[in-house]
């Protein structure tokens, strides 16, 4: 060895240590942006609502948050020193913004206390925050989830027939998705899209070369043999039994949508995508027709200002046409924190939390949280081409895809770009089920970042000239 390759070999070994303490250090520095962030989304709250700081033991219960945050900082440092340095401060922003602005229409609503809506969110941010931390001391290495498949099958098959039990199963807002036991209520069903994307990806490593290789060749295009479409088939059925039974058209699109991103990964064939969203699109129709609920929702997407659709007693327009003149109140920079009018809007802190946030910060406020989601979803889907065991990749491009669709689909049906189909903004919405769930996916992309080789993270940080110099090449003498 050279001096010189010597000498670069010793950089880049530099570079491979400090690269994790680099990670984190920038990750405590977005935190306190993100922190601040959210600290003064309340303040503005208060001062917006009030024109004084009155209550301010709802700021000293909130900043249980960021210290909690402050320690999954240092449990990251200790268990996953190389994780994505990102996604910590995305979703304490987030999850910041949503709770001041869930708070904002508790101060209209007149509600304090621990009735508060807002103060409930922060307890479950609380709670899902602590489960993250499990989480990453539970799940050091992912691999080993990889062999319980069938298990995560099972659990979610017992999660999606939890709201079907008489007796704990509870019917909200027409939707059947919710279990009641006591004082307590949660949706099994945001728990389900995790164990979905564990069974999904555990399932497609195994089975990809058979549902890949073989099958017919249509118009270009390679289609599986009939033999093949039995997993897509039960999916497919699960999904409709959602729709169906639950009447949760949102989260049937969401299962439904999950598998067949993860299986055109696995196997790169545009077959199984057209195939699934015939099914889809077919079910769909079909259940517009035959169930008045969906056919409702389709009634508000396309005709939310007639008259007859938006005084309906049940399934109106109203809440659509709403939030759509909030979004206008609203303009390019909003009204400000405190100084719109967003609850005059059915439901703003869950399900039109994106609708009251428009309004009250505006077009440019809007796209600053998207982007937020967009990076937190790009997070994952580079586990799907950084990391190097397949399983690793189909769960990381799983997760990440499991919330842009939410996404998507929350803001496409407040928009009327789609159907509204009532799911809840990540992070943002009230409710103590999507918390977990999705604080729980920010632990499991953290740990799935800091299974990343090294080799590429020095490669992706080093500047051209601490990179290995590479052999010189001399052609003759």
């Amino acid at each position: 060895m050279t001096d010189s390759s010597r000498q670069s070999f010793t950089q880049a070994i530099t570079i491979r240590l400090r690269q994790p303490a680099r990670a984190r250090n920038l990750e405590l520095v977005l935190l306190v942006l993100a922190s601040g962030i959210a600290a003064g989304a309340m303040v503005l709250v208060e001062l917006g609502t009030r024109g004084t700081l009155f209550d301010t033991s709802v700021l000293w219960v909130g900043s249980l948050i960021l210290v909690l945050a402050l320690v999954m900082h240092v449990v990251l440092r200790i268990v996953a020193r190389n994780a994505d340095p990102f996604l910590l401060p995305i979703a304490v922003a987030l999850n910041g913004l949503g709770i001041a602005e869930i708070y904002r229409i508790d101060i209209h609503n007149n509600v304090t206390g621990w009735n508060a809506v807002g103060v409930k969110q922060i307890v479950w941010t609380l709670l899902a925050m602590v489960l993250a931390i499990i989480v990453l001391f539970l799940v050091r290495n992912h691999r080993f989830l990889q062999r319980y498949r069938y298990i995560f099958m099972l659990i979610s098959m017992l999660l999606l027939l939890l709201p079907m039990l008489p007796g704990i199963g509870e019917d909200i807002s027409g939707a059947r998705v919710w279990i009641h036991v006591g004082s307590f209520s949660f949706q099994p069903g945001e728990l389900a899209k995790i164990t979905l994307a564990l069974f999904f990806a555990g399932y497609l490593v195994t089975a990809r070369d058979s549902l890949s290789i073989v099958g017919p060749k249509i118009l270009g295009i390679r289609f599986p043999r009939a033999r093949d479409l039995g997993p897509i088939l039960i999916v497919w059925g699960a999904a409709m039994s959602v729709l169906v039974f639950q009447h949760d058209l949102g989260t049937s699109l969401l299962y439904f949508g999950l598998f067949l991103v993860m299986i055109y990964v696995a196997t790169a064939r545009l077959g199984w995508v057209l195939i699934g969203l015939v099914l889809f699109i077919g079910g769909a129709i079909a259940a517009s027709s035959a169930l008045s609920y969906v056919h409702g929702r389709f009634q508000q997407w396309l005709e939310p200002f007639n008259n007859a659709v938006y005084n309906k007693p049940y399934d109106s327009s109203y809440q659509l046409v709403t939030g759509l003149f909030g979004f206008a109140n609203g303009g390019l920079t909003g009204t400000g924190l405190g100084q719109g009018r967003p609850y005059l809007t059915p439901v703003a802190q869950s399900d039109y939390i994106i609708s009251a946030l428009g309004e009250e910060l505006g077009l440019v406020g809007l796209f600053a949280i998207l982007a937020l989601f967009l990076l937190f979803v790009s997070r994952g889907f580079r586990v799907g081409y950084a990391i190097q065991d397949d399983f690793g990749k189909l769960l990381g491009v799983g997760l990440g895809f499991v919330v842009a669709l939410q996404v998507f689909v929350v803001v496409g049906g407040i928009t009327r770009v789609i159907p509204e189909t009532g799911l809840t903004t990540p992070f943002m919405a009230a409710g103590g089920s999507s918390l977990v769930a999705n604080w729980i996916i920010a632990a499991m992309l953290m740990r799935l970042t800091d299974a990343i080789p090294a080799e590429q993270r020095v490669q992706q940080a080093a500047e051209p000239e601490l990179r290995p110099a590479q052999p010189e090449i001399r052609i003759g003498r």
